[in-house]
């Protein structure tokens, strides 16, 4: 008869110990379980109850509140339920999308129900000029059609207030601020903490000597060449900017310089108080606060007592639910699809926000093969990227057009480098006068670590069955033979580049080298040089591509944004969430604002792109890339 051997204490303590882990894991597990199923119960439950909500109403004398927060983009980048949840827990969407803001406005100055807009500027992230001037020019038709505007912020950036100074009166915080300082390109240059102190050894191959977007991986400081090309183009803007608030505000381009230059002793005069400053500049109507300004609203409109600020209102999401037509996919009519390229590009499929190789073909594609899409307009937003990837949605274009479905590239605050690669094949390119493009060329950042490893012990040593097997790792040297394979296939990529270009726009590789050569321009620079057709934004566009397909201006076709639809699923969240019933679920869920806090996407581009040159491609020596770190 055999018996059981008493454990010793210290195994009894770890096997206990053992237990009571396994039994909080399972604990905590099924917690999670019931818990995640409690509340997605408790939403079928509030969505079958809030199904039938219906958006706010828009009555008679209503007030148009436009008071964007957040980055102002081309697509969305976060989805379509954490959008919704943001705004139902009332953190802000902290993304705009162009195309609702200037829907909203196009549709607000025609709406005889709506009677004035209140513009709140100063909480919409800068993007670009480009997108900025034309969402001016949207408000200034608003104003043109006989609605009031009436623009209040606290604080404005020189940025928010071009479109603050389209309003017909401008109010300011007594405690807020604005200046008007200039356009500046400062970065930072990792060449001493990557070679002195990481000990790293970049090598950059590129053709072009304005071509600067690698420099800060080889140098401590911008090169001459650099500093002439950007200062080029930001004069250009800068004084477009500045000649744009003069001519709204009846000002002079040349006082406003001139108030630049004296900032100190202007800021001095009035006694450091920035909102008075403004206010003598003549950059402002008055200084109200915003209870001022709402009791103004009251005042000329009309008084509601349930209304936040007192007077009667509406959002612009809520204008734009009885804005937006009701189509699907029994809408036959003749289409001018809209494709979105924003955001950096790089092969594969890629989510909105980022331009993938083949996502971004995909549904140009799927362009191509809809009957009832007549023309494309390409909408681009990009500072370029992989070579190889701009080149596969080049071809879509071409395919595009070689199926009779004319082109039309919009260029937005960016097309440079990799984003003019896919815009050149285009039957006509747009651009605002502010766009910055150009940055015709492509480089090679090669990284190689062994001095790095060396200072933890560590070497590379081993044999290849040729000379050139394994000269390509990046923790051996780089021999001087390897880097002038490099060399060589840049250049070819540099004459492919402009070849291209000039088999576009109908003229010598020699002639666009003397505008390439990795030269960033502004719009109006690149109209005169010959790189884009005409000046104008994505309406503008929009009506070319009508135009080339032969719709006629006043007849029966529709725009529509060729994108990745969101699942079912999400769908469905999506519109309990912004329902009546989820609003008041998850307003003061302090769970969705820690969530939250965390969904704004984070531009880390210097890292992005050392991170992309490092990743392999099979059978080339190097990834080249077309890309400009030219965004303002």
């Amino acid at each position: 008869m055999s018996t059981v051997q008493p454990r010793a204490p210290l195994a009894r303590f770890f096997v206990g110990l053992w237990d009571g882990m396994n039994f909080i894991r399972r604990l905590v597990l099924n917690l999670l379980f019931f818990g995640l199923l409690f509340l997605f119960a408790l939403i079928v439950l509030l969505a079958l109850v809030g199904r039938g909500s219906k958006p706010a109403p828009l009555l008679e004398r209503s007030t148009l509140v436009i008071a964007p927060e957040g980055a102002l983009v081309e697509q969305y980048r976060s989805d379509p339920f954490m959008r919704a949840l943001a705004e139902s827990s009332g953190s802000g969407v902290g993304e705009v999308q162009l195309r609702d803001l200037l829907r909203a406005l196009d549709a607000a100055k025609d709406d005889k129900r709506i009677e004035r807009v209140l513009l709140r500027t100063d909480r919409l992230t800068f993007s670009g000029y480009a997108s900025m001037r034309e969402v001016a020019e949207a408000i200034a038709a608003v104003r043109a059609a006989g609605k009031q505007v009436v623009a209040f912020g606290e604080y404005f950036g020189q940025q928010q207030y071009l479109l603050a100074a389209q309003a017909d009166e401008v109010y300011l915080d007594p405690e807020g601020g604005m200046l008007l300082e200039g356009l500046s390109g400062y970065r930072q240059y990792y060449r001493e903490a990557l070679a002195d102190k990481l000990q790293v050894d970049m090598h950059l191959f590129k053709v072009g000597e304005y071509k600067s977007a690698a420099e800060p991986f080889i140098l401590d400081a911008a090169s001459p060449e650099a500093k002439e090309a950007d200062l080029y183009w930001m004069n250009d803007i800068w004084q477009r900017h500045i000649a744009d608030i003069a001519a709204v505000r009846g000002l002079d381009p040349a006082t406003i310089n001139a108030d630049i230059a004296a900032l100190p002793a202007g800021i001095a005069a009035a006694r450091g108080d920035l909102a008075q400053y403004a206010l003598d500049r003549k950059l402002v109507d008055g200084l109200k606060t915003r209870e001022e300004v709402e009791a103004l609203l009251t005042e000329r409109g009309v008084a509601d007592e349930d209304a936040d600020g007192g007077f009667r209102q509406i959002s612009m999401r809520e204008f734009l639910a009885h804005v937006d037509p009701k189509t699907g996919p029994a809408d036959r009519r003749d289409t001018v699809a809209v494709v979105v390229a924003e955001g950096g590009i790089t092969g594969g499929q890629q989510p909105p926000g980022t331009i993938g190789g083949e996502s971004t073909s995909a549904l140009l594609r799927e362009a191509r093969e809809d009957k009832h899409v007549k023309s494309v307009v390409l909408r681009v937003d990009s500072g370029g990227g992989e070579v190889f990837a701009s080149e596969q949605i080049r071809r879509e274009v071409d395919a595009l057009k070689a199926a009779g479905k004319p082109v039309v590239v919009s260029m937005g605050d960016v097309a440079a480098s990799g984003g003019y690669w896919i815009s050149m094949n285009a039957d006509r390119i747009y651009a605002d006068a502010s766009t910055i493009t150009g940055s015709i060329g492509i480089f090679a950042l090669v990284p190689t670590f062994p001095r790095t490893l060396e200072k933890f012990g560590i070497r590379t040593d081993g044999v290849g069955t040729t000379r050139f097997a394994g000269a390509f790792d990046l923790s051996r040297e780089l021999d001087p033979e390897v880097g002038q394979v490099i060399q060589s296939v840049i250049d070819r990529g540099y004459q492919n580049f402009i070849g291209k270009v000039g088999d576009a726009r109908g003229r010598s590789a020699e002639q666009i080298d003397g505008v390439a050569r990795g030269r960033v321009w502004s719009g109006t620079q690149a109209l005169e040089r010959g790189l884009v057709d005409e000046l104008g934004g994505l309406q503008a566009s929009i009506a070319k591509a009508a135009e080339l397909a032969g719709l006629e201006p006043d007849g029966r076709w529709r725009v529509r944004y060729v994108e990745k639809a969101a699942t079912p699923f999400g769908r469905f969240l999506t519109s309990f969430v912004g329902g009546r019933a989820g609003s008041a679920l998850l307003g003061d869920s302090a769970f969705a604002h820690g969530v939250l806090a965390r969904v704004a996407p984070r531009a880390e581009q210097d890292l992005r792109l050392l991170e992309g040159v490092m990743t392999p491609t099979p059978g080339k020596p190097a990834k080249a890339i077309a890309y400009c770190f030219c965004e303002l």
